[in-house]
């Protein structure tokens, strides 16, 4: 198969270096010396080496920001069986596109993601497929990321947006709370440390992706969920209430098991 990835950044890296070997990759990257570690792929910077190409599938890997606008600018120069697809976390606006668009088109979300993942080690790590869009194209990408030893899921576009509004929205909420009132340490304790390192990696994420998370309609019932727990914990150390206290931990330790 040939299979073109669009951008040359960690994600897409991963994905030239996965498929290389059993396919005919190549990149797409305006900026080319982003690819002068990729091995065994084409490089291109021009959309007519795209049309030479005839790619049989498209992976856009660009940043949340301009992944719509990418496609719109490929698309006149694939062929008409060609089936894009997107590896977004944040899915909004995608499903229309993707409809209106005419072509065949698979989505999938590997949420392991580079800031935090061992890439060499994805065994604990999750990928969603969604169930929505060209079957091939989903089999395709169900094989390959069970071959990496992933475990999948499918979802629906609605089932997946609701998903990542709280597995993505709880965290990375939290995380900017903690980054609020920090203030420097000259000896952190372990916990702090490995708190502060969560901070680094969740703010080091493309901006677009945390508006996004932020901004999404299913958001703000997590973060009201947030405050009224906030709210509960200043009212038990307010009054020192060590039963309260108590069955406030027995509670969250339920949460976590």
């Amino acid at each position: 198969m040939k299979i073109l990835i669009l951008g040359a950044g960690k994600m897409g890296s991963f994905f030239a270096d996965v498929l290389s070997f059993d396919h005919e990759t190549a990149v797409y990257e305006t900026d080319a010396k982003r690819m002068r570690f990729l091995y065994n792929t084409l490089r291109f910077t021009t959309m007519d080496e795209i049309r030479e190409f005839h790619p049989d599938l498209v992976i856009n890997c660009v940043t949340l920001k301009y992944t719509i606008d990418v496609f719109r600018q490929v698309i006149p120069f694939l062929d008409g069986d060609c089936i894009i697809s997107d590896i977004a976390s944040v899915k909004t606006g995608l499903h229309e596109f993707y409809e209106e668009s005419g072509m065949h088109y698979v989505s999938t979300h590997p949420m392991f993601g580079p800031t935090f993942a061992n890439l060499g080690a994805l065994s604990s790590e999750n990928a969603i497929v969604i169930s929505e869009g060209d079957y091939l194209g989903r089999v395709f990408f169900l094989d390959l990321y069970r071959r990496l030893g992933l475990n999948v899921h499918e979802y629906t576009f609605e089932e997946h947006d609701e998903a990542m509004a709280y597995s993505l929205s709880v965290p990375f909420v939290s995380t900017f709370v903690f980054s609020a009132v920090m203030r420097h340490q000259d000896a952190p304790g372990t916990t702090f440390k490995r708190h502060l390192a969560i901070a680094r990696g969740v703010l080091s994420e493309d901006d677009t992706l945390l508006r996004e998370i932020l901004f999404n309609p299913r958001t703000k019932s997590h973060v009201e969920g947030i405050r009224s727990e906030l709210k509960d914990l200043i009212q038990i150390i307010d009054k020192k209430d060590e039963e309260a206290f108590m069955r406030f931990l027995t509670r969250i330790r339920k949460n976590i098991k």
